[in-house]
């Protein structure tokens, strides 16, 4: 996602400050405050998917739709948020996904205290359980005004930070719990975006899985197109379509005589319920 929620530069600088190392650890994917509500079943898509900082304009999106990508990430606010989406309306939506796009939301909320860089929202174990609830409410709202209606899931990317640090590890996940619950409480799924170094891992191995995202994006640039074969964390965990996995970074592409730099994700989890 290069330069959407934070500059390159920034971004290479917070994972390599957090590491590359992948580690294993403990837990299993659970949304455990959906168990009361009916949901609408799961949209799923699986497939390759990309993402990229501003959403291209309708033109660009028919000439894509090649058949190479069938899914597209978009940002639909959080005040990290880093490009302005003057294409990204409810009218955009609608033609795109007529057109056969599926729609992943992302929402770039608070960022670590500890992370590096100076983003404009920040949490402190003192306000992350009061900004993700704040947070939560903010995403379904821009959702919902763009189309993605109930039971869709909302991506909260946690850009990279030292999760060996306790008390920032602790806020983090404290956040992720009370945007999750915010999420639940008006049936849209929980998805989250985050480095296979910490912000992944640090939600794929915690011990506590209470309200915690039940479909993991992963973010290891290595190049393979695959949300399997180079899975962390155990086979038995975040199964049933709900992983995904960005794989490169700044890809220079064109489709349809359109050239446009995004970065590519292997794609097996929810998309956005529309129309």
């Amino acid at each position: 996602m290069a330069g959407h929620r934070q500059s390159k530069k920034r971004r290479y600088v917070t994972w390599a400050v957090a590491g590359a190392a992948v580690a294993a650890g403990a837990g299993i994917a659970a949304q455990t405050s959906m168990a009361a509500t009916a949901w609408p079943a799961q949209k799923t898509f699986t497939g390759r998917a990309f993402d990229t900082c501003t959403a291209p304009s309708q033109s660009a999106m028919k000439a894509w739709h090649t058949g190479f990508y069938g899914a597209a990430a978009v940002y639909v606010g959080g005040r990290n948020r880093g490009c302005a989406q003057p294409n990204l309306t409810s009218t955009w939506v609608k033609s795109v996904t007529a057109m056969g796009w599926k729609l992943v939301p992302i929402y770039v909320g608070a960022q670590p205290p500890c992370q590096t860089g100076s983003s404009p929202e920040k949490l402190t174990a003192s306000t992350a359980t009061s900004l993700g609830a704040k947070d939560a409410a903010d995403a379904v709202a821009k959702a919902s005004a763009l189309g993605m209606k109930a039971g869709s899931p909302i991506y909260l990317d946690m850009e990279a930070y030292d999760s060996a640090n306790k008390a920032c590890n602790d806020a983090v996940l404290t956040y992720v719990r009370a945007f999750d619950k915010g999420l639940h409480a008006k049936t849209y799924r929980a998805g989250y975006y985050g480095f296979t170094s910490s912000s992944a891992k640090a939600v794929a191995t915690a011990s506590d899985r209470t309200d915690l995202p039940g479909n993991l994006w992963y973010a290891l640039w290595d190049k393979q197109n695959t949300t399997t074969a180079d899975w962390p964390w155990g086979s038995t965990r975040f199964t049933g379509h709900s992983r995904a996995h960005q794989y490169m970074v700044n890809s220079k592409e064109t489709h349809g005589g359109v050239t446009l730099t995004v970065d590519r994700d292997a794609w097996d989890a929810p998309v956005a319920i529309t129309g």
